[in-house]
């Protein structure tokens, strides 16, 4: 059963057809999934008090309907570090179609993973994990399962990625937590389950995967277009 909270977010975004990154960071972090630490800031007075409540350096995103895909309007800036950089790039997402705001953000370190979903006609939700980042359309090292996923899913996933000796430890370097990484999947597939009436796609990606923790950095969920009269 989704939350009234989940159910009231997407009811909100039926009209644009996807959840905005702050709303699906919100519906993801009512859900149990860790985010960082963020603020949907509607005026550039907001974006630099909640700089000062993360703690320079922040990064910033632009957030629009009418926006998609950020990067490709130049939509995220990341490490600034001072009010003034910050109201810049506010003033220039300012200018931006739809203007709704800005998403400022703590910065996440960690290993940049793909994390994703979705509900295919035959196959009902299939979750993904692989290589995220920039280099996503790069290495194209991915896996997939049908979802739910069980604990052993999770772990064959791993395995079978190309580049897992990176995640485990490679050469020396600390493994990143697979602790936490296994049960972000197990808590994302049981999400993608509950809205899979609801939903088209999710995409995670980033998540960044540290030997500390697993952040989700960015988030995008597409909404299903026949099911938005369904929503309330």
């Amino acid at each position: 059963m989704l939350k009234p909270q989940v159910m009231d977010i997407l009811s909100a975004s039926k009209d644009a057809g996807w959840v905005m990154e702050p709303e699906a960071k919100r519906l993801l972090a009512l859900s149990g999934l860790p985010v960082p630490k963020f603020k949907w800031a509607r005026e550039a007075d907001e974006a630099v008090e909640q700089a000062h409540e993360v703690g320079y350096p922040v990064v910033a995103k632009v957030v629009s309907p009418r926006i998609l895909h950020k990067s490709e309007w130049k939509g995220v800036v990341v490490g600034l570090d001072s009010d003034e950089g910050l109201r810049k790039t506010f003033e220039r997402f300012s200018r931006y179609d739809g203007f709704s705001g800005m998403l400022v953000e703590e910065m996440v370190p960690g290993m940049e993973l793909i994390v994703g979903a979705k509900v295919d006609d035959q196959f009902g939700p299939v979750i993904l994990l692989g290589i995220g980042g920039t280099g996503v359309e790069i290495y194209k090292d991915s896996t997939l399962r049908m979802a739910p996923l069980k604990e052993r899913d999770v772990r064959s996933m791993i395995g079978k990625l190309k580049a897992h000796a990176l995640l485990e430890g490679y050469r020396g370097a600390a493994p990143v937590n697979l602790t936490a990484l296994t049960a972000m999947m197990l808590a994302f597939s049981s999400l993608v389950m509950e809205l899979q009436d609801f939903i088209e796609t999710v995409d995670l990606n980033p998540v960044k995967c540290s030997p500390e923790k697993c952040v989700i950095a960015d988030a995008r969920i597409m909404l299903v277009k026949s099911g938005h009269e369904d929503l309330r």
